[in-house]
């Protein structure tokens, strides 16, 4: 019931979209795609779900005027990585044994043990914090890039202790909707991590590079997913600045606010949090780098991409093969294969979109 209410209102939304064209007299409306991208999430779907999800299947689809971008502008000065970015999100790219498709050496940072390879995966991407940490071009555009939110957790948790400065911690209140519930479960809440939520006890310091959670101002660049700099600390509210996009270097204000979690994440108790609508962002999901483009990339496979193109997604951030790195876990203490790793792409995707 939730796949087809999730479709009737993309259809309505877009079939509101084309009677406010002709409202306004047959202006074009232009919707922008990329389907080597990662597709709609669908939490606990399968992968007929989430290519049912796609626009691609949506009844207007095959009223649509299609026109292809095919030139890659963010790595067009590396003709082969171009090359290799379009096998990969084709599923083109030759595969083992194993259905793995192999990794180039240069990519690679090699596999020893958890903590050691990660501290080398730490340091070629950000190589200096002490040098660089007030250079707020340098943090934003360095980024790590992982497949789940708890892996991004780990990964800043463990870089926000290495940042200079002193630490400011911000820890939240949380308070279940049924006030009776609250006795009992209040210390339990603290220990949630809903993906859209602030972390119980948020750790910052002067310069560090958080992310947005919340549509708090669009008008003034404050958007769920804008990055910002930390500036100064009180009480109540943070002073930031806004790291990338159209509102670059603009001065704003993030104050704590109450939060609900999303009605979709499944929570054992409903209940509200009051914290600053931001996390750390020395690391991202892939889902969430789409779009951007960056100076450096680090890639952490702890575990294989597991949805649609989320390899693609990754590789592609970065403007030429010299400004990636990849460290892949293997799937067990005695596997050395460090170079290989699985690729999604479903061609039912690709091959409607590009046939």
């Amino acid at each position: 019931m939730a796949k087809k209410n999730t479709i009737e209102a993309l259809d309505t939304l877009l079939q509101d979209l084309m009677n406010i064209r002709t409202l306004f007299g047959g202006k074009v409306i232009v919707f922008g795609r990329d389907f080597r991208q990662t597709l709609p999430v669908v939490r606990n779907g399968k992968k007929e779900d989430f290519i049912s999800q796609s626009l691609l299947y949506s009844h207007i689809w095959n009223h649509l005027k299609k026109l292809c971008l095919s030139e890659n502008m963010r790595a067009k000065k590396d003709p082969a990585f171009c090359t290799y970015l379009m096998r990969i999100g084709n599923g083109q790219e030759k595969t083992n044994s194993c259905n793995k498709i192999e990794i180039p050496n240069n990519f690679v940072i090699p596999f020893t043990e958890e903590i050691q390879s990660l501290n080398l995966l730490f340091n070629v991407t950000y190589p200096d914090f002490h040098t660089f940490y007030c250079n707020p071009s340098f943090i934003t555009f360095h980024i790590i890039l992982t497949t789940k939110n708890d892996f991004v957790d780990e990964i800043n948790d463990m870089l926000i202790h290495r940042f200079p400065n002193d630490a400011t911690v911000y820890t939240t209140i949380d308070e279940t909707i049924e006030s009776n519930d609250q006795c009992q479960f209040e210390d339990f809440l603290h220990t949630l991590h809903p993906a859209n939520l602030p972390p119980y006890r948020l750790t910052l310091k002067k310069n560090c590079p958080v992310i947005l959670l919340r549509n708090l101002n669009p008008t003034e660049g404050l958007c769920n997913g804008t990055r910002l700099i930390c500036h100064d600390f009180s009480s109540h509210v943070i002073s930031a600045t806004i790291s990338s996009g159209d509102f670059t270097n603009k001065h704003v204000f993030i104050p704590k606010i109450p939060l609900l979690a999303s009605q979709d994440e499944k929570l054992p108790i409903p209940f509200k949090r009051t914290q600053i609508p931001i996390r750390l962002c020395f690391a991202m999901t892939i889902n969430k780098a789409q779009g951007q483009t960056l100076d450096f990339v680090g890639i952490y496979l702890r575990e294989p991409v597991f949805s649609h193109e989320q390899l693609y997604v990754a590789l592609s951030r970065a403007k030429c093969s010299n400004n990636i790195k990849i460290l892949i876990r293997p799937a067990t203490a005695e596997d050395t294969n460090y170079h290989s790793t699985y690729n999604v792409v479903y061609q039912e995707i690709i091959q409607k979109a590009f046939s």
